[in-house]
């Protein structure tokens, strides 16, 4: 877990936009962002994982509502409300050790990443792989080519 944190602030992520605000992804982790009007309170806000579905809504607002791409750890998800302005959800990857890229947030193809932004996310995936691999490396300005779908 902290090897995912070193590893973001190093290299950045590959953010996919929505029209809610945006996701990403790491070897281990899902982070959704949702834009919601400031001010927001935190009772005000309802969200709800489970092992492949998650929801996310402000009074009677649905964000989304959906079944995940891939299973989830239910008990290393978190959720919290940043600035009233900010919902972040922390989706824990059920599959850690052998986890694949996310081709969507939800299993429906919906927030799925345009082919490009797809790609570097695969890039920054396998990348982080490697670090967490070879931890004694520093990776910081290695760049991927070849077979790196899905971790190489």
């Amino acid at each position: 877990y902290i090897m995912s944190s070193n590893f973001d602030e190093k290299s950045g992520t590959v953010d996919c936009k929505t029209v809610w605000g945006l996701w990403y992804q790491t070897a281990e982790e899902i982070v959704v962002e949702v834009q919601v009007p400031e001010g927001t309170r935190g009772k005000e806000v309802s969200v709800k994982i489970s092992h492949n579905h998650v929801s996310c809504k402000l009074k009677d607002k649905v964000y989304f509502d959906g079944d995940l791409f891939e299973f989830v750890d239910t008990e290393e998800s978190v959720w919290s409300l940043e600035d009233r302005k900010l919902v972040r959800i922390l989706l824990a990857k059920a599959k850690k050790t052998n986890g694949t890229c996310w081709k969507s947030l939800f299993l429906d193809g919906s927030c799925a990443p345009d082919e490009w932004t797809f790609d570097q996310m695969q890039r920054k995936f396998t990348l982080e792989k490697y670090q967490v691999q070879n931890p004694g490396f520093d990776f910081s300005s290695a760049s991927i080519s070849g077979n790196y779908e899905n971790g190489g």
